[in-house]
C-alpha cells in the first residue's frame, strides 16, 4: 500500500475509468489521464474530492453530472467508501470509513513517511546566495539563502539528485574596486596613509582585518612590486578570506553548499570565449547597434557596434550584447558561460535564486538556456525584499560592514531556527517583515515558537508516560497489533486526515518550487495538536495519558507519536531543531 492516500485514490479512479470504458459506457479509454484528488476542508461535504468528471466530460461527450454519476456508481462498490455524491458543477465528493483511515495511516506512517521517488534520480542544480565576495553576507542575502537550501532539501526528499551550488563572482569591476579598497587599507595598516573611501570604494572595517593578514604575510613588499602582481596577490588573499567568512556565516545558518564555482576559473579556462564561439556556430550572434532603450539606459547599452546575441528569437524583449565595442565581455556573456558549464555537467534542471531587483534578467537567461539546449529546464525564482525592524523601528546598520546589516548580526540576535522558519512564512514573491522583537516572542503569533512548542509538547507527553507507565514498551506504538478503537474524537480523526496529507504536500511544494508550503503545513498541524491538547485540560478522559488504562493510552500515544514524526520530518526539510523543551 502506498503511503500517499491521494495517489491511492487516484489509482482507484483510473481503474474505475477503465472499467467504465470496458463496459462501453464511454467512448474513450481514459485510463492514462492525470487524475487529481484533493482534501475537503469542511467535514460536512466529505473527506476527499475529485474534479475528474468536470475535466473530461467533453471528451466523452457527456455532462459532468452524468459522467460523474457513472464514476460514482463504480466507486460505491468499495466498502471503505461510506458516502459519495456529486456536488456543484460536477465535483465527486466521498467519505471514507474511519477504521480504514486509521488502518491506512498506521501502515503509511512507518519508515520514511513522505518520501517519494518522483525525481527518479534526475540531476538538479540549485544555485543560491552567490553573493559577490566583496564583503560579509548582508540581510539582503538571507531570504534567498534559506529558500534555496529548503528547496534543495525538498527536491532530495522526492528523489532528485541535487547539487547545491554557489557562484563566486570574483572577476570584473567590483572585484577591482574591492582590491583597490584593500590596498588603501593595507597602506593604512603600514602607517603610510589614512584611509579615505572614494570612487565607490568599500568602507567596511572588515577590510582592516584582511589588510592585517596581508601585512603579516608580505610586510611592505607589495608597495614595491608591479601593479599586476600586487593585484593578483591581494585578490587571492581577499577572496579566500571573504569566502571563508561567507562559508562560516552560512554554516551558522545551517547551510553548506556542495560546489563553489569561480568566475575567474571560467575565464582562465577560456569558457567564456568557447561559449561565444559555440553560439556563433549556431548562428545566434551578429554584429550590430542596438536602439537606445526607452526610459533608463542600461549598463550594457552603447551607441556603437557590439557583438549581439539573438535573444529576441528565443523569447526575450530585445537582443543583448555579449561583447562591448572595446572588446570586453558583458556580465551576460559570463553568465551564459557559467550556465553552459552547468549543462555540460549533466544537469537536467537548473534552478537560480535571484533578488527581486533582477527580474529584468529572467527573460534573457531563459532565452540563453533555450539557445544552448532544448533538453534543459531553467527555473528562476525571485525573492522579494525583507524589511528588518525592532519593535516597529528600523534597525541600525552594522558598524563592521559599514552600511548594512550582516547575516551574522541577525543570527547572533535571534538564532538559526527563527531565521529559517520566518523566511518561509510568506511566498518568495511577497515582501516579508522581520521584527526582531516579534520573532522571539513566545506566543501563537510567533509561528516558529508555535510549531516548536507543539513538538516540545509531544516530548513532554512521552516524559510523563514514563512516569505513569514505567513498564511501557515504546515499540508497541509502532506495532501492527495496536488497537486504535480509542481514536474516535472528530478532532483526532481530523489530525489523522491532516497527517495523511503530508506526502501530498511535499510533492506539491517540491514540484511547484514552493518551500513555504512546508512551513504553512507545520503551522496548521501545530494548531490542530495544540487544540487537541487543550481538550484534555478540562476533561481527563480526553487526555493522552489515561491513568490505569494502558490500552487506551497506547492508542493515544500512537497518535502523538505520529504528530511528532511528521513535525520532525518537516523540521528536517526546513532545517530547524526539534527542541524537546521550551
Amino acid at each position: 500500500m502506498n503511503d500517499n492516500i491521494y495517489l491511492f485514490f487516484e489509482k482507484i479512479i483510473i481503474g474505475v475509468l477503465k472499467n467504465i470504458y470496458d463496459k462501453r459506457l464511454i467512448s474513450e479509454d481514459l485510463s492514462c489521464i492525470r487524475v487529481i484528488v484533493e482534501p475537503i476542508t469542511e467535514n460536512d461535504f466529505g473527506d476527499f474530492s475529485s474534479n475528474v468528471a468536470m475535466m473530461y466530460a467533453k471528451r466523452v461527450k457527456m455532462s459532468p453530472q452524468i459522467f460523474g454519476k457513472l464514476i460514482m456508481d463504480e466507486l460505491s462498490s468499495f466498502d471503505f467508501i461510506t458516502n459519495i455524491n456529486i456536488a456543484g458543477p460536477g465535483f465527486i465528493n466521498w467519505t471514507v470509513d474511519r477504521e480504514f483511515l486509521k488502518t491506512f495511516f498506521k501502515k503509511a506512517i512507518k519508515g520514511d513517511y513522505g518520501y517519494t521517488n518522483i525525481g527518479c534520480g534526475k540531476k538538479v542544480n540549485v544555485e543560491y546566495v552567490s553573493a559577490n565576495p566583496t564583503g560579509p553576507l548582508h540581510c539582503g542575502h538571507v531570504r534567498g539563502a534559506v529558500l534555496g537550501d529548503v528547496l534543495a532539501a525538498l527536491l532530495k526528499k522526492v528523489g532528485y539528485d541535487v547539487t547545491k551550488e554557489y557562484y563566486i563572482n570574483d572577476y570584473g569591476n567590483q572585484v577591482r574596486i574591492l582590491i583597490k579598497s584593500l590596498y588603501e587599507r593595507y597602506l593604512e595598516a603600514l602607517g603610510m596613509k589614512t584611509f579615505e573611501p572614494k570612487d565607490g570604494m568599500y568602507p567596511g572595517e572588515y577590510l582592516k582585518d584582511i589588510a592585517q593578514e596581508v601585512v603579516k604575510e608580505h610586510g611592505d613588499t607589495l608597495t614595491r612590486c608591479n601593479e599586476e602582481d600586487r593585484y593578483n596577490i591581494l585578490k587571492k588573499i581577499a577572496i579566500s578570506s571573504l569566502m571563508d567568512d561567507i562559508k562560516s556565516d552560512l554554516a551558522s545558518l545551517g547551510i553548506k553548499h556542495d560546489v563553489f564555482t569561480s568566475e575567474t576559473m571560467l575565464v582562465e579556462q577560456n569558457k567564456v570565449n568557447e561559449t561565444i564561439d559555440y553560439l556563433k556556430q549556431k548562428g545566434c550572434i551578429y554584429k550590430g547597434i542596438l536602439d537606445m532603450p526607452k526610459g533608463k539606459v542600461g549598463d550594457d547599452w552603447e551607441p556603437k557596434e557590439q557583438t549581439l546575441f539573438k535573444t529576441k528569437a528565443f523569447g526575450d524583449d530585445t537582443d543583448r550584447p555579449l561583447i562591448k565595442s572595446d572588446g570586453s565581455w558583458t556580465y551576460f556573456a559570463s553568465d551564459i558561460a557559467y550556465h553552459l558549464y552547468k549543462i555540460e555537467r549533466g544537469y537536467e534542471t537548473i534552478i537560480d535564486f535571484f533578488g527581486a531587483d533582477h527580474g529584468g534578467y529572467v527573460k534573457r537567461m531563459q532565452a540563453a538556456i533555450s539557445a544552448l539546449s532544448d533538453k534543459v529546464e531553467l527555473k528562476i525564482l525571485l525573492c522579494q525584499l525583507v524589511k528588518f525592524s525592532d519593535n516597529g523601528k528600523e534597525v541600525r546598520m552594522s558598524k563592521r560592514a559599514g552600511n548594512f546589516i550582516t547575516l551574522r548580526d541577525i543570527i547572533d540576535a535571534v538564532g538559526k531556527d527563527v531565521i529559517r522558519f520566518i523566511m518561509l512564512t510568506r511566498k518568495s514573491e511577497s515582501p516579508l517583515d522581520f521584527d526582531f522583537k516579534a520573532v522571539v516572542e513566545q506566543s501563537k503569533m510567533n509561528p516558529v515558537f508555535y510549531v516548536q512548542y507543539a513538538y516540545a509538547r509531544t516530548c513532554s507527553i512521552f516524559r510523563q508516560l514514563k512516569k505513569s507507565f514505567p513498564e511501557f514498551n515504546f515499540d508497541d506504538i509502532n506495532g501492527d497489533q495496536i488497537n486504535l478503537d480509542s481514536i474516535k474524537l472528530p478532532e483526532e480523526i481530523n489530525i489523522i486526515k491532516f497527517l495523511l496529507d503530508w506526502p501530498r504536500q511535499i510533492i506539491i511544494a517540491a514540484t511547484n518550487y514552493e518551500p513555504h508550503k512546508i512551513a504553512f503545513y507545520l503551522y496548521e498541524l501545530a494548531s490542530l495538536f495544540h487544540n487537541l491538547w487543550n481538550f484534555g485540560k478540562n476533561n481527563e478522559k480526553l487526555r493522552f495519558i489515561i491513568e490505569n488504562d494502558i490500552e487506551t493510552t497506547k492508542s493515544k500515544i500512537w497518535l502523538v507519536n505520529a504528530v511528532q514524526k511528521v513535525l520532525r520530518s518537516g523540521f528536517d526539510i526546513i532545517g530547524i531543531s526539534p527542541l524537546e523543551e521550551l
